[in-house]
C-alpha cells in the first residue's frame, strides 16, 4: 500500500476467540502503512485467536480496555470470528469505546461477526453493511440494510464478511484513515 499513516494511531479491540486473519492481516497492513497500533482487550496480556474453529495463535494485548480513550486513536478496528464479538457485545466499556469512535466520525472497521458489537451498541440501524452470513438476519432485525459485498463503506464505517474480503477491507481501512475521520449525513 502506498498510503502513508505517519503519526496515525489505531486500536485493535479483541479477546480470546478472534479469527486469526481478521486480526493479523489488519495489524500488518496499517503498520506496514506507518500507523502505531494498539491491540486492546478486557486486560492486558495474551489473548488467543482461532483459524475457525481450530485453535490458533496467541497475541499479546498491548492495552486493557479501562486503559484506553478513544480520543488518543484515529481507527479502530474489530475483528470477527463468533466468540470475540460475542463476549465483546456484553461488555459495557467495549460498547462505549465503539460508540465513541463512531460518533467521532473516526474509521470504524468491522469484519465478519463483530457487527454483533455495532447492535448491541445501538450503532447498526439506519445503516448500510456487510458481515458473515449466519448474522446478517441480526443485522437486518436490528434496523441496517444488509448487502453481500466484499467491503462496504458507508460513512465511517467500514465492513466485510470475512477473511476472504480482507485486501479490500485493508485497503479501504488504509484510506479511510488517511483522509480523516467523516460525518455520516
Amino acid at each position: 500500500m502506498t498510503t502513508t499513516l505517519d503519526g496515525k494511531r489505531a486500536a485493535i479491540l479483541a479477546s480470546d476467540g478472534f479469527e486469526q486473519a481478521e486480526l493479523t492481516v489488519p495489524l500488518q497492513a496499517l503498520r506496514n502503512a506507518g500507523a502505531d497500533v494498539d491491540i486492546v482487550s478486557l486486560k492486558r496480556g495474551p489473548i488467543k485467536g482461532f483459524n475457525h474453529l481450530d485453535p490458533g495463535d496467541e497475541v499479546l494485548a498491548t492495552l486493557a480496555l479501562n486503559e484506553a480513550d478513544a480520543d488518543d486513536y484515529d481507527a479502530l478496528v474489530l475483528p470477527g470470528g463468533a466468540n470475540n464479538p460475542d463476549r465483546l457485545r456484553i461488555e459495557e466499556s467495549a460498547l462505549d469505546f465503539v460508540r465513541a469512535f463512531m460518533e467521532a466520525g473516526k474509521p470504524t472497521a468491522v469484519i465478519c461477526h463483530a457487527p454483533w458489537i455495532l447492535i448491541n451498541a445501538g450503532l447498526a440501524k439506519g445503516r448500510t453493511l456487510t458481515s458473515y452470513k449466519t448474522i446478517r438476519t441480526d443485522l437486518a432485525n436490528a434496523g441496517a440494510t444488509v448487502v453481500d459485498e466484499e467491503v462496504v463503506v458507508d460513512g465511517n464505517l467500514i465492513t466485510s464478511r470475512d477473511p476472504n474480503d480482507l485486501p479490500a477491507f485493508c485497503a479501504a481501512l488504509v484510506k479511510q484513515i488517511a483522509e480523516g475521520p467523516s460525518r455520516r449525513a
